[in-house]
């Protein structure tokens, strides 16, 4: 519903910020990775997510969208709430609490305070493989960055329309673009990864 605020820092505090959107405040809870990130900066943005409970509409604030999207994760998992969520990624950065969930660590998860030794299971068996293939993904360069995705995209869904399977079609556009680099058009892209699968 928030996506994010952009706006003047009014109150900085290691668990919370207020900032001020065109004369209105927003109390925003942080984790202590986003508090040292903003320092004493005066105006920020901060990606949010919005928590609805019965009691109260809570507002989440990350100055990474990473960080963000690591919380998002944790509170998918049961058990974890969004107060345990910011409790963890304030005891590790993201890169930490991904590290010790790919490791499949977890001692590392249990030494955060209220986290016992199902919650740290639970986390690692949900997690584990879908922040593998983000870090997999992360660490493709060619593939993922800039115009040369959206090329990789659009050949992708002409693919799997024309009836390719999803691992084949991927495998194939790969394939054709780490050979032809940026020069290849959408077209040609999609006849050759055709013939290659």
């Amino acid at each position: 519903m928030i996506a994010f605020l952009k706006g003047r820092l009014v109150h900085r505090d290691p668990t919370h910020v207020v900032i001020d959107v065109n004369g209105v405040g927003y109390l925003v809870h942080i984790s202590l990775q986003t508090f040292s990130d903003i320092k004493e900066q005066e105006n920020i943005m901060l990606h949010t997510h919005l928590a609805i409970r019965e009691d109260a509409h809570v507002l989440f604030g990350f100055s990474a969208e990473s960080e963000k999207r690591l919380f998002q994760q944790l509170i998918s998992v049961n058990g974890v709430g969004p107060s345990t969520a910011v409790v963890m990624l304030s005891y590790m950065n993201s890169q930490e609490l991904k590290s010790a969930i790919v490791r499949e660590d977890a001692a590392a998860l249990q030494s955060i305070k209220g986290i016992g030794g199902k919650t740290a299971q639970r986390v690692i068996i949900e997690l584990r493989d879908k922040l593998k293939k983000e870090n997999w993904e992360e660490s493709q360069p060619t593939i993922s960055s800039g115009p040369h995705n959206t090329l990789r995209k659009e050949a992708l869904s002409a693919l799997l329309v024309l009836g390719l399977p999803k691992a084949t079609a991927e495998k194939s556009v790969d394939a054709v673009l780490k050979k032809s680099g940026n020069t290849i058009t959408l077209e040609n892209l999609v006849k050759q990864a055709l013939k290659n699968a």
